[in-house]
């Protein structure tokens, strides 16, 4: 007896060394299997001191674990600082910041990647959608209020029979989406307080027109697309906390207006610009960003915008590949935008390819410096064999690689048939290659194929240089297109620099 009790001594003991700070779990290798045990679910960030968006994501992750705990919830939160915990950080494959897993059942072999909002509403919801039902059952008016009054956005199905095939129909919507409640009723009471008089679904949120009502044919897919066309607002504004529903919701085109709050005529464009976005809903996402905004910046650039530039409108496309769209006018009336919209629709539009200026000196250097009105005359020159770095003027790792680049220059600045070369990729876009991340190296041999080699060697100029005596062979592979990482223009490794981002390249 007295040995058990020891060991249920020690054992507390243990537990108690999990610190807490505003309720989240502390966590470290030494004591994170201890905390799946004494936890099995527990939704996990792995973040760094120094990352912006983790300072930003602080508040509103102990509000979501203060809000569990208080409701005296078994889902718990932790935090790990991957700067310190390498090993855990490499085990679940950490390579930005921050990164939120859930570890669902206590089992850390396949955790889950949380995919939702970064307020603590929405961590909460998707946390209970993960580990309750799809839908909860709603018996009184009250309950109903409550789970409006507490959610930005909320569905209730009415049903006077659960079993019915409309219900099973939402049940399986409602299993589909992580970050939105779902609740059923077929309460009399909850009819008449929300004057539904017959079965149907209703999207319940705190902004535009309030409600919106399903009209149609009951099954998951068309009750899935009206939530998609109605969950967000017609114009949302892009910041840290609705980055991750802008990049990772279900339509994948992006109209963007780029305006200052503080222009005097800020409420009459945001007016015409909600009055376009009516027709397009469930097809095209309105976004607004105010351009005076520091962190903004990055996006601006993107788009070869600067401030004094704004307003302005532009278009993307986040599919398999980024294509960007430009107005031809400065119009920004209602009329101008739908009709700009309209022929993105239709497919009539022509992508928008940055390109500086031909520098007169482009040749002047080793490294020769393209842009995209010179880039097929030289990339594709069929006497030439010519290796590209695509870079960013802020990417760290594209200034630690100048220096050797350079020294690639000046080895083959008097090669008959070797060409070493530079395009500012923030400035120039070009069709024959898409660039996601920052140093791209490509290698454009000699023929009349058009063919693209990826460099994935050594960044070394031995590296380099085999590379180039090999024809490419060395340390090179077919060119493959890039995944995308939408939220990558929000800088999520937080390095506004691009000093810190990874050990192999910048993303946007």
């Amino acid at each position: 007896m007295l040995k058990f009790l020891l060991v249920c001594a020690l054992a507390a003991a243990s537990r108690a060394e999990i610190a807490e700070e505003e309720d989240v779990l502390v966590l470290k290798k030494s004591n994170f299997e201890e905390a799946l045990t004494a936890h099995p679910n527990i939704l996990v960030e792995f973040y760094a001191p120094w990352c912006g968006h983790c300072k930003a994501l602080a508040p509103e992750y102990a509000k979501a674990a203060g809000m569990l705990k208080a409701e005296g919830s078994a889902i718990r939160l932790g935090k790990v600082d991957a700067t310190e915990e390498t090993e855990l950080a490499q085990e679940f494959g950490v390579r930005g910041y921050p990164t939120i897993k859930f570890f669902k059942g206590g089992d850390k072999e396949s955790p889950k990647e949380y995919s939702a909002g970064r307020q603590a509403e929405d961590i909460v919801t998707w946390l209970k959608k993960r580990t309750g039902p799809a839908v909860i059952t709603l018996t009184e008016v009250s309950a109903a209020e409550s789970l409006i009054a507490d959610n930005e956005v909320a569905i209730i199905g009415f049903f006077k029979d659960a079993d019915s095939e409309g219900a099973k129909a939402y049940q399986k919507a409602a299993e589909a989406v992580d970050d939105i409640p779902f609740a059923m009723t077929s309460s009399d009471a909850v009819y008449s307080k929300f004057e539904v008089s017959k079965d149907s679904v209703v999207l319940f949120k705190k902004f535009d027109e309030g409600r919106n009502t399903f009209d149609g044919e009951l099954t998951k897919e068309k009750l899935l697309a009206f939530v998609t066309a109605n969950q967000l607002p017609l114009v949302i504004e892009f910041t840290e906390q609705t980055a991750p529903k802008i990049f990772g919701g279900e339509i994948k085109s992006h109209i963007l207006m780029f305006l200052p709050k503080t222009a005097a005529d800020f409420q009459d464009k945001m007016g015409e610009f909600k009055k376009a976005a009516e027709g397009f809903k469930g097809r095209i996402l309105f976004i607004f960003i105010d351009s005076d905004i520091d962190d903004n910046q990055r996006i601006l650039e993107f788009f070869g915008l600067k401030k004094e530039e704004c307003p302005a409108i532009r278009l993307i496309t986040l599919e398999d590949e980024m294509t960007k769209y430009k107005p031809d006018s400065d119009d920004m009336s209602a009329a101008s935008i739908t009709a700009f919209c309209t022929a993105f629709v239709d497919g009539k539009l022509k992508p928008h390819l940055m390109s500086q200026d031909i520098p007169e000196d482009w040749n002047k250097n080793p490294v020769k410096v393209l842009v995209g009105k010179n880039f097929e005359e030289v990339a594709f020159d069929p006497k030439k064999n010519v290796f590209v770095e695509f870079y960013a003027p802020w990417c760290g790792h594209c200034k630690q690689l100048t220096p050797i680049w350079e020294k690639l220059g000046e080895k083959y600045k008097d090669s008959a048939d070797t060409i070493v070369a530079k395009m500012d990729s923030t400035a120039n876009e070009i069709e024959a290659v898409k660039v996601h991340s920052f140093p791209t190296l490509k290698f454009f041999p000699a023929g009349d194929d058009r063919k693209v080699i990826d460099y994935n060697g050594e960044r070394t100029l031995e590296g380099f240089t085999k590379f180039l005596e090999s024809g490419g062979q060395d340390g090179g592979a077919p060119a493959e297109d890039e995944d995308v990482l939408e939220e990558d223009l929000d800088d999520e490794d937080g390095d506004s620099d691009g000093e810190d981002s990874g050990p192999e390249h910048d993303e946007f």
